[in-house]
């Protein structure tokens, strides 16, 4: 499929908009409107719902989310150069598109759109992690998200899903294993972007939790967390001395084995040590 809709394939605007992508802003297009009209019904149902998209370059995904219903998209991209081309999709779906020239970061979407609310991206490496953990920490739970929907490195994309006893299991797979229900639903291989990055691409769609899986402190867990995966290494006694003088005590009142390490221990456990932490500070 070369179009979904009355403009022109990819390629083409790509030419005549002359976007070659920039490694400094993260940059990789996918050209194939078949596979980012695959990565838009990823998202689910779109039609009652507001869709934010960061990054859409010269705008696949964009018209891949348009063509499937969105009731409305705001895109934020930093990039000027593609503003012209994102001007030619406003126009074919005039109300539905609101693209704003920016840094994601610095922008606050909230002012823009109205719930419920899917986030749906094809992140730039170099912001994607950043940007998930701000998604997933918000001061308040549930969040202002019902799902995201977002491509990553691969390696990173098997971060977010990983389980103890892995060698990518860490941080971030349990600070979206503690709200979020996450999946990779899509491998991409390099050759379907342009430029080919070095390393394969996943989609991840993660659905936001009415409420986190386990009960505990935000703060506490993250210190926890933190501690206990700064030096992989360690065993759990030496590793948390920083978050608990009396850790061996409490690891022991939750069932954890003082010598484990970070990677051996699942998100329930770290869970019920947060609390034990909490409950009994010394």
């Amino acid at each position: 499929m070369s179009t979904i809709d009355n403009l022109p394939p990819l390629r083409d605007v790509i030419a005549t908009h002359e976007l070659a992508a920039k490694k400094s802003l993260g940059q990789n297009f996918l050209l194939d409107l078949n596979l980012t009209a695959k990565i838009a019904r990823l998202a689910g149902d779109v039609s009652a719902a507001d869709v934010l998209e960061i990054g859409p370059g010269p705008g696949g995904l964009t018209r891949g989310l348009l063509a499937e219903g969105a009731r409305r998209v705001l895109a934020i991209e930093k990039d000027p150069r593609c503003m012209p081309a994102l001007a030619e999709i406003e126009a074919a779906y005039p109300g539905q598109l609101q693209v704003i020239n920016g840094d994601a970061l610095d922008v606050n979407p909230l002012e823009h759109l109205t719930a419920p609310i899917k986030i749906a991206a094809n992140l730039p490496y170099n912001v994607g992690t950043e940007l998930l953990v701000r998604w997933l920490t918000p001061p308040a739970w549930p969040p202002f998200w019902e799902s995201l929907t977002l491509m990553f490195q691969r390696e990173v994309a098997q971060r977010i899903v990983a389980q103890p006893g892995n060698k990518a299991y860490g941080r971030l797979a349990l600070l979206a294993q503690w709200r979020s229900d996450p999946r990779i639903v899509l491998d991409l291989p390099p050759e379907a972007f342009s430029p080919p990055p070095k390393v394969n691409s996943a989609v991840v769609h993660l659905t936001a939790l009415p409420a986190p899986r386990y009960p505990a402190d935000p703060a506490v867990l993250n210190k926890v967390v933190a501690a206990a995966f700064n030096q992989r290494r360690k065993m759990l006694r030496s590793a948390l001395k920083s978050v608990s003088p009396d850790i061996e005590t409490h690891l022991a009142a939750v069932g954890i084995k003082p010598t484990e390490r970070g990677e051996q221990v699942g998100l329930e456990a770290f869970c019920a040590l947060a609390r034990q932490v909490a409950d009994n500070p010394t």
